[in-house]
């Protein structure tokens, strides 16, 4: 009787775009609330709720990972990858929950123009991951979806930099600067962490397209 391998176990696919929708929801709830300000308790409870069906894909990500025999990427890819999508989440849930608690009030116009550079570097986040269950055929498509992360990561730096001087140049009330410097930090880090996330996407890509 001839000896069989398992296949490869799929699942991890399905993990990782299941993820990174969840990080393109909490990036569009985000978004909402810089560029409405409004009803901020209510965001907080949804981008809760999305960070924690995230945590439960982080943790069915784990396990399966210990049982399985064979899988599509190397393990140490899987961990990074799905570590580094939560990381995404748990960072623009800061941004909500520091709103609430501050009490920001109503964002610059400056401020609502980042917001929108980090929905679109989440949703081509999202995008790029969808490709990896076929990388040999999509890579390419992969690719031009990380390097446009990483554009926009650089458009939104410039963004970042000129509203914090903004900032620290016309704002008056301490306090105030305070809030809006936290939140803005916290903005261009999951541009930050979007951009890494791209550069682990494109190892993949190196390895197995």
């Amino acid at each position: 009787m001839a000896f069989r391998l398992k296949p490869k176990e799929e699942k991890f696919f399905e993990f990782l775009a299941d993820h990174a929708k969840i990080a393109r929801q909490s990036a569009e709830i985000m978004d909402q609330a810089i560029q409405n300000g409004t009803d901020l308790a209510g965001v907080v409870f949804e981008i809760d709720k999305l960070e924690k069906q995230a945590d439960k894909i982080v943790d069915d990500t784990m396990h399966k990972l210990h049982k399985t025999f064979i899988t599509p990427l190397d393990r140490e890819d899987i961990h990074i990858l799905v570590e580094k999508q939560d990381d995404v989440v748990d960072c623009i849930k800061g941004i909500v929950e520091r709103m609430h608690m501050y009490n920001a009030g109503l964002a610059t116009e400056g401020t609502k123009e980042l917001a929108v550079v980090v929905v679109k570097c989440v949703k081509q986040l999202d995008k790029a991951v969808s490709y990896l269950s076929n990388i040999k055929k999509n890579h390419l498509k992969l690719e031009a979806r990380c390097n446009r992360i990483v554009a926009l990561e650089a458009e939104g730096d410039e963004l970042y930099r000129r509203e914090m001087a903004k900032l620290f140049r016309e704002c008056k009330d301490p306090v105030e600067i305070i809030k809006w410097k936290e939140i803005l930090t916290h903005m261009e880090e999951v541009l930050d962490l979007c951009e890494d996330l791209a550069e682990s996407l494109k190892r993949v890509v190196l390895k197995y397209a």
